[in-house]
């Protein structure tokens, strides 16, 4: 995986990721809901965000739990741009990729918000940033699985490596007591195949390659996903497979 081509699409999409990232939106208010039911209150005031980005989870968080101290992280360095109005005293953005980084320890929880798909070792990930938490911290996160946009994988062959929802509770299993674990399937309507390519570039998930389309290959794409994924109403179908975990840190 092309660290540095995620690092350059996230930030090239940064001022048009708020006004597109529905789906996103709708992840982050269901992880806010669902840290409440199942973390409590103590675990929630020393916090990791991994993957802050634009900060539409991190405002959410902010806004509810009122958190004493916060540390934000992106692989972008210039997503601080975008979380600067409410970096100071008790919050600290740290730049970097979350794989390599060495994070603060003592933490009560830490949250992710549709990044941890990006990671090249999700497991390593899980493993070690166990270290950073307080006995009984929480992992709190949501990915998406195998079903993510994928009318757009069936057709141009390119795809993350998305972990089975099973296969991934199994994982965390290791290292943790999965308190709460859920899956969805969404739809989102376009007009077009093309309003669907504007879409993902809006929200920079296109730094899975760097190949260029051609005018062919675009022609032959948007026929073909029009054939296929009709909703039947003049639209086009775009599927997100989101999946949702809160693990509890438990002695091996």
């Amino acid at each position: 995986m092309d660290k540095g081509l995620i690092r350059r699409r996230f930030a090239r999409a940064a001022g048009t990721y708020a006004k597109n990232a529905g789906m996103q939106c709708r992840v982050a208010e269901e992880m806010t809901g669902r840290i409440e039911q199942y973390v409590p209150k103590i675990f929630r005031n020393r916090v990791l965000e991994v993957g802050c980005g634009t900060g539409i989870f991190t405002r959410m968080y902010r806004n509810r739990f009122h958190p004493e101290r916060l540390f934000l992280n992106d692989i972008c360095p210039e997503m601080n741009t975008w979380v600067s109005d409410f970096c100071g005293e008790n919050t600290a953005f740290l730049p970097g990729d979350a794989e390599a980084l060495d994070f603060p320890s003592g933490l009560g929880m830490v949250v992710s918000c549709s990044t941890v798909q990006w990671f090249e070792n999700p497991e390593r990930f899980f493993s070690r940033i166990r270290s950073h938490l307080v006995a009984g911290g929480y992992l709190a996160f949501s990915t998406f699985g195998e079903k993510n946009m994928q009318e757009v994988a069936e057709l141009s062959g390119v795809s993350l490596p998305y972990i089975p929802f099973e296969r991934l509770k199994n994982i965390l299993h290791q290292y943790y007591t999965v308190e709460y674990s859920r899956e969805e399937i969404n739809t989102l309507s376009f007009l077009s195949p093309y309003d669907v390519l504007k879409h993902l570039k809006a929200t920079g998930v296109t730094g899975i390659t760097s190949s260029r389309w051609t005018r062919n290959a675009l022609a032959d794409f948007c026929r073909d996903y029009e054939r296929k994924y009709s909703d039947g109403n003049g639209k086009v179908t775009l599927t997100y497979h989101p999946l949702y975990f809160i693990c509890k840190t438990r002695c091996l």
